[in-house]
């Protein structure tokens, strides 16, 4: 099940919205008239366990050393391009919708993001994003919270 047929099935209310190709967090926001701490992007890691899904907001990166501490392992880096491909097979490479459970992959969100009612994230392509209450993102996905993303 992917994530249309995720919230189709799960009756939550979400709005595709459809832009021209962009393939940063930035430009999305720009493109969409977002600001960039709603735009919620999602950052593939290599553990020591395997991968683990960062869900963070635009303006901010994901601080390494942070993460390691927030996991509790000091093995963990950025996944390769190659990487994100297996592991999310039916986007396009580097479009990762912030639901790790999708594809077994945990997911940790930035606390920051819980800040706002609504968030906006990237689809499977590189064209299209999705809107949707924060609450009910919280409530499909099931998260692990944490602080690990640091401003730009």
């Amino acid at each position: 099940m992917r994530i249309d047929e995720l919230l189709m099935h799960r009756q939550v209310p979400h709005q595709r919205l459809h832009h021209s190709p962009a393939y940063t967090a930035h430009r999305i926001a720009q493109l969409l008239h977002v600001p960039g701490k709603e735009l919620a992007k999602s950052v593939l890691l290599r553990t020591t366990d395997g991968y683990t899904l960062a869900v963070l907001p635009a303006t901010h990166y994901v601080d390494l050393e942070r993460m390691r501490q927030e996991l509790q392992d000091d093995d963990i880096d950025l996944a390769s391009e190659g990487e994100m491909q297996r592991v999310f097979p039916d986007c396009e490479t580097g479009a990762m919708p912030p639901f790790g459970s999708l594809y077994n992959v945990p997911t940790i969100v930035d606390d920051s993001l819980a800040e706002d009612e609504e968030i906006v994230f990237e689809g499977p392509t590189h064209e299209e994003a999705i809107r949707m209450a924060y609450r009910d993102y919280e409530e499909v996905e099931h998260p692990r919270h944490g602080r690990f993303a640091r401003r730009w």
